[in-house]
């Protein structure tokens, strides 16, 4: 089966500009302009002998005006966002340019020349932002990825027989129930076809769990039981989409499906200062009975949680005391619109 990320005839992907008030894209600026520090000394000394003392001069040179600009950039993020990325390629050469140009009499060397210094600034300037256009371009088709996983999910045949065996076992006896689980099963394939490049809100998430844990009800009935522990605020959040249903899917395919009793699945969501924590956890089953697929999921969701929030989210998931715990720690944001509302290399 070809893969998502090989399809081809997908729409180009919009360029945006890396947001340097995120901790990962810092940590990636200043190593990358300090590995280009480093390449251009084993260019100006190729003796090895020297080749420290000279990247340590190059390096004195370089971390000032780099600290000075991404200062500026940290400030200027909620404008830069806004511009189309042409025009905010533009400034951020042009400011650029400018700190340079100010900075160059109190660190430039005898034989030193300003435009070999704007040269080197610019260039390394074009090679931060290719960079970070190219990992935005590798990691987005996780997206893309996670919706395809979780409608390939919705379609397999014992799904759409199991929900449809349900709706028509309780037709009768409940139609009002048999009529709600349609809509809900519509709502949830709608849910699942709409393209969402952004963060979206926390609230919407739940309503789509609630809806595919409805149908799931059907074929389970009293077997499937879910606790709910939402606090106060959390679902204002900004998430990536489809970042809690394949967690509970998996709760259920890998966990209450293999327990003939009544087994409860998890749901823990809260607000801790600036970090919201969402936490799933469900009975394990026996080793022989581990399906695939479940590694898959949790590595398709790390993916989109690098993509929108580089290293200041992370997913922890294994066994602890009997049961498979999922625990995702991402910041909390509000704002729908704006750089929160886009990856971690464009966002705020």
């Amino acid at each position: 089966m070809q893969s998502i990320k090989q399809m081809p005839g997908r729409p180009a992907l919009r360029r945006h500009l890396p947001d340097l008030r995120n901790l990962g894209v810092l940590l990636r600026t200043l190593l990358l302009v300090n590995l280009l520090a480093l390449l251009t000394a084993l260019v100006q000394e190729p003796a090895p002998v020297r080749l420290f003392e000279t990247f340590l001069a190059l390096a004195a040179r370089v971390e000032l005006p780099l600290f000075v600009i991404v200062l500026l950039y940290f400030a200027a993020a909620p404008m830069l966002v806004r511009l189309p990325w042409v025009f905010g390629v533009a400034l951020l050469g042009s400011a650029t340019a400018i700190v340079v140009a100010l900075l160059f009499p109190l660190l430039a060397m005898p034989g030193d020349a300003l435009w070999r210094w704007l040269l080197w600034a610019l260039a390394a300037l074009g090679a931060t932002l290719a960079y970070f256009d190219h990992r935005e371009r590798s990691l987005t088709p996780a997206l893309a990825e996670a919706r395809l996983m979780a409608l390939t999910a919705r379609i397999r045949p014992h799904f759409l027989f199991n929900a449809l065996n349900g709706v028509l076992g309780t037709i009768r006896s409940d139609p009002r129930r048999a009529e709600r689980a349609l809509e809900e099963l519509a709502e949830l394939f709608r849910a699942l076809m709409r393209e969402q490049h952004g963060l979206v809100a926390l609230a919407d998430e739940l309503v789509l769990c609630r809806r595919y844990l409805d149908i799931e009800s059907l074929r389970l009935g009293d077997r499937l039981q879910v606790d709910w522990e939402v606090g106060d605020g959390v679902e204002e959040a900004r998430v990536p989409p489809l970042i809690l249903q394949p967690l509970i899917e998996n709760a259920i395919y890998h966990g209450v499906e293999h327990v003939a009793d009544a087994s409860r699945i998890g749901v823990r969501i809260a607000r801790r200062g600036a970090e919201l924590r969402i936490e799933v956890d469900n009975p394990r089953a026996d080793a022989g009975e581990v399906r695939v697929g479940n590694r898959i999921a949790l590595d398709n969701i790390r993916e989109r949680l690098q993509l929108f929030f580089d290293l200041e989210a992370s997913l922890e998931a294994g066994p602890r005391g009997g049961r498979f715990h999922v625990v995702i720690r991402l910041p909390y944001r509000r704002s729908s619109h704006g750089p929160e509302s886009a990856p971690a290399h464009t966002h705020r």
